[in-house]
């Protein structure tokens, strides 16, 4: 079952990228070609710089940071790199060059950052500015905003839930005759900029993505025997079959391939402490050995 919702969520991810960017399922040599025809040689590049410093872990959601940027620009145009907001933050061209961190995306990367803030404007062009935020961790419907000033039964007002994410929320009158509100759940879209930074993570997988100009292949570099016998035992004793698995690792590549095939965010919690063993692995972390020995009591 859970096997089938990994490929009910890869399905809709390379529908949705193949309508945004046509490409059903699309690869980094693809992406940087659209990205260079839509952001330009020089912001391209740019971006390119800060993918190419994130782990290999991280490099899938760098990527489909960028998918974002391209969708977002194609959607607003080139002015939105030099557009100031009002004076409190900088416009996005200069955060791109100068990886400032803007509030309140401070905990996310850079192009991550852009990604949320295309993502928003997008957004805010569609529907509109919201009139407030709430945390959908909590399905209550009731309630959840303060109401601004002059609004009437009936109508439906604009809530921001994540970035480029929006909901609208109903405005009711109570049985006491206040107004209220209630969250519309139906309602729940993102902008384009959002789905394509979703799609394309999915629809790519963590790799391996090579990327121009890297010499050495990251994703040679050999892998250490005791490592593999010790995350490739576990997987197999854990429900993962020889095929997703894969014949044998010897180097980064075949270990980024295989954590793609065992779709371990699907299956049991336990697998996260294999995720940390492979990341570590893969990036070459100096956790490695307390991961394996985490692996190998199990």
């Amino acid at each position: 079952m859970r096997e089938a919702h990994a490929e009910d969520a890869r399905t809709e991810a390379r529908r949705v990228i193949s309508n945004l960017l046509g490409e059903e399922r699309p690869t980094a040599v693809a992406l940087i070609a659209d990205a260079r025809a839509a952001l330009g040689e020089d912001r391209t590049s740019r971006c390119l710089e800060l993918a190419l410093g994130a782990s290999l872990t991280r490099r899938s959601a760098e990527l489909s940071s960028i998918a974002a940027l391209v969708v977002g620009v194609r959607e607003l145009g080139q002015g939105w790199w030099e557009t100031e907001r009002g004076g409190k933050l900088p416009a996005p061209l200069e955060v791109l060059h100068t990886a400032a961190a803007v509030e309140p995306w401070t905990d996310l990367t850079v192009l991550e950052m852009l990604a949320a803030w295309i993502a928003d404007d997008a957004a805010d062009a569609l529907w509109g500015r919201p009139v407030a935020e709430v945390d959908l961790n909590s399905w209550q419907a009731e309630d959840r905003i303060l109401l601004p000033a002059r609004v009437e039964p009936g109508q439906r007002l604009v809530v921001h839930f994540d970035a480029g994410g929006r909901l609208d929320a109903l405005v009711t009158r109570r049985p006491d005759g206040e107004l209220g509100s209630n969250l519309d759940f139906a309602s729940l879209r993102y902008s384009k900029p959002a789905e394509a930074q979703w799609s394309w993570g999915v629809a790519a997988g963590l790799g391996p993505h090579r990327l121009p100009g890297e010499e050495p292949d990251p994703y040679a570099r050999p892998v250490p025997d005791d490592a593999v016998r010790i995350l490739r035992g576990w997987a197999l004793r854990h429900g993962a079959t020889h095929e997703q698995v894969g014949e044998s690792w010897t180097s980064v590549g075949d270990v980024v391939a295989a954590i793609e095939r065992v779709d371990w965010m699907w299956r049991s919690a336990e697998w996260f402490g294999w995720w940390r063993g492979a990341s570590a692995l893969v990036d070459d972390s100096g956790y490695l050995p307390h991961r394996l020995e985490e692996l190998a009591a199990d």
